[in-house]
């Protein structure tokens, strides 16, 4: 719907409800109420649905060292006219034991051409025009060989190419040519031609496009990074998510293993590898070239606090219920000592150090620190307490997040919340995958919460338009509209609730494990769901206070299928309302600013609506449903409207 049509739409209805009493929100800006916390509308992001690798990580090769449980996954022989040439995976594991895998290749090409090609993610997203970056380390090159690479699409047309010959030495060297594309391709591959006769030992092949987020080399893909940088989140939670448990204790992930250099970071297998029946993907490892460096990297770039989650000890509950013990849990504790002193300590301190050499000396200034992700019961509280105790004799003013465990309610939420509120935990961390009419039954879960317990952060959340863990579940208007009216009810409460984040983050339309998800995916486009808009529109309008706002002399947590919350922003003086209207019917309504002399005449109204709540965004249609804005004029004080059906709106009033 264009946005001239739309806002005659809204004209229509409000001179067909001009008779009928308007519903009466009354905003006290007089009377402000508990700050919001700056980093309360945040993003949670976990590599499931190729999320980093073959996603928001810009690698196009797949198992680039040869490190998944099948070397050669990915990779395939090619040969012309019957080419005489062999490969060898040889296995340094004594010398090299995070990388121990490379390629031996030996050619003798007095007749046809031998060679490898690699099938990428799902394919290579290639762009016309575009320049690609390909490096390969190599080192005992004997004879006349000659790399000859080459880019190709589905036809096996050649796109781009370029030739390298490997250094003829014994110690590795990493060696990049950049080379141009001619032709846009979603689903590329990449091969190389051995020419000549020789051998040579090679590892790390890589290819990235130059486009990546701010021209880093090896970077990050630039139009996910501008999805999460235009949402201006508060915070980032990394790395996950399940994922930071692992299936057991030795595929859990250790953050110690994905800094340095990235071809010393040990490639590790994805825990969604073969977590779900029905989307095996047994070529789903992690390379960590999108580490926790890059993580706190990412956060600095787009503004976000950085959340990094720890594993404390235990792995997936709902795979192995595998724990350290107690007497041995001094390695946990002490990898989240040692990631504080990488994040926040000066050059003088060992992780300070490494940090420097890394590319930044300054401190990430790390204030938010997680133990543990969805863990529960007894074994967890006691392991929490341990972390507790030492992180916080040390690093007193470090923030820890704990778990609530995987549900909203229940026996073992109720365990949980109890056991840490005894322990003076800082901020209780709860889910909550539910259908979208409990999150319209729950927009005053918080009204009532304890004010002496811990903090909430509603860490991870998404309405499940089938049920949790279905491939039926759909990021359409009836979720996100369903989560706008349950954050009415976590802004209104930001007192207790400081931090919130939609999850699954992105998934990859040809290698997602779960639905539904904010951020879809191809090789080369990206769109951004109904659910991210409601998340942009909430974080880009979060102001700094909350303002009372009532419905008929109470919260409007449903009332006539209303629901509504207020926010005062000090840097431009304005009120911010937001009403969401889930009900089928058009209502007339008037917003009053109690306390307010003056006001500017005109209200900026940012809107999303549709009556057709089945509505989705696609790559063909990345916009079908998105916010629209326009001005609305304030007369005799008050701020008279039209609440669409199935609508979430934001009014921002400028105060003189």
């Amino acid at each position: 719907m264009n946005r001239i049509f739309f806002f005659f739409l809204a004209f229509l209805f409000a001179s067909a409800l001009s008779a009928q009493a308007p519903a009466t929100f009354k905003v006290d800006v007089t009377n402000p109420g508990a700050d919001i916390s700056p980093y309360m509308w945040g993003v949670f992001f976990e590599d499931i649905n190729m999320g980093a690798d073959g996603g928001l990580y810009s690698e196009l090769v797949k198992n680039r060292s040869f490190e998944f449980y099948k070397p050669l996954m990915g990779w395939k022989e090619v040969k012309k006219e019957a080419a005489s040439g062999s490969i060898l995976i040889e296995n340094r594991q004594e010398t090299n034991a995070a990388n121990p895998r490379y390629l031996h290749v030996s050619v003798k090409a007095q007749k046809g051409e031998f060679g490898l090609e690699n099938e990428g993610f799902r394919g290579m997203g290639f762009k016309e025009n575009l320049e690609y970056e390909f490096s390969v380390w190599s080192k005992s090159a004997t004879g006349n060989l000659v790399l000859h690479i080459e880019i190709l699409d589905t036809k096996g047309e050649v796109i781009g190419s370029t030739t390298m010959a490997p250094i003829d030495s014994k110690m590795w060297n990493k060696q990049t040519v950049t080379f141009p594309c001619h032709a846009t391709e979603p689903k590329g591959r990449l091969r190389i031609w051995f020419v000549g006769n020789g051998s040579a030992d090679l590892d790390m092949i890589s290819l990235f496009p130059t486009d990546t987020w701010k021209k880093r080399s090896g970077g990050l893909r630039a139009d996910l990074v501008q999805l999460l940088a235009d949402m201006k989140p508060g915070f980032m939670r990394f790395p996950g998510g399940c994922i930071v448990e692992g299936h057991e204790l030795s595929t859990r992930y250790q953050w110690k293993k994905t800094i340095g250099p990235v071809e010393e970071r040990q490639v590790s297998i994805n825990r969604w590898n073969a977590e779900f029946a029905h989307r095996p993907t047994p070529d789903y490892y992690q390379s960590f070239g999108l580490g926790f460096f890059e993580y706190f990297q990412l956060c600095e770039d787009i503004g976000a606090e950085p959340l990094p989650i720890l594993n404390c000890g235990m792995a997936c509950q709902f795979n192995t219920s595998e724990v350290a013990p107690l007497d041995q849990l001094d390695t946990y504790v002490q990898d989240a000592l040692d990631l504080i002193e990488f994040a926040n300590g000066d050059t003088t301190t060992p992780g300070g150090q490494l940090r420097a050499q890394m590319g930044h000396p300054a401190p990430f200034n790390m204030k938010l620190l997680g133990i543990g992700n969805e863990q529960w019961g007894e074994q967890y509280v006691e392991r929490f307490a341990l972390f507790q105790k030492t992180l916080k004799s040390k690093y007193p003013d470090i923030r820890l997040v704990t778990s609530a465990g995987p549900a909203p309610e229940g026996e073992m939420f109720q365990y949980l919340s109890h056991k840490m509120d005894s322990l003076g935990a800082d901020i209780i961390d709860e889910h909550y995958y539910q259908s979208p009419s409990w999150f319209l039954q729950n927009a005053g879960r918080y009204d009532k919460y304890d004010r002496k317990g811990p903090r909430i952060f509603a860490g991870e959340y998404a309405a499940q338009s089938d049920r949790v863990i279905s491939t039926e579940n759909r990021n359409n208007w009836r979720c996100a509209l369903a989560e706008a009216a349950f954050m009415t009810g976590l802004e209104r409460n930001a007192d207790l609730v400081r931090m919130a984040s939609y999850a699954p983050l992105m998934a990859h339309v040809d290698g997602w494990q779960w639905k539904p998800d904010m951020i879809w995916m191809d090789n080369l486009h990206s769109f951004g769901t109904p659910n991210y808009y409601v998340q942009k529109m909430y974080a880009t309008n979060r102001g700094d206070r909350v303002l009372p706002v009532l419905y008929n002399n109470a919260p409007a947590t449903g009332q006539d299928s209303l629901y509504a919350s207020a926010a005062f922003e000090q840097a431009g003086n304005e009120a911010i309302i937001k009403i969401v209207n889930v009900s089928a019917k058009a209502q007339a309504a008037e917003i009053l600013l109690e306390g307010v002399i003056k006001m500017n005449p005109s209200v900026k109204v940012t809107l999303m609506q549709s009556n057709d709540l089945s509505i989705e965004n696609s790559l063909d249609e990345p916009m079908h449903i998105a916010p629209v804005s326009q001005t609305i004029s304030v007369k005799n004080g008050k701020i008279s409207t039209s609440l669409l059906p199935y609508s979430f709106a934001v009014y921002r009033v400028k105060l003189k």
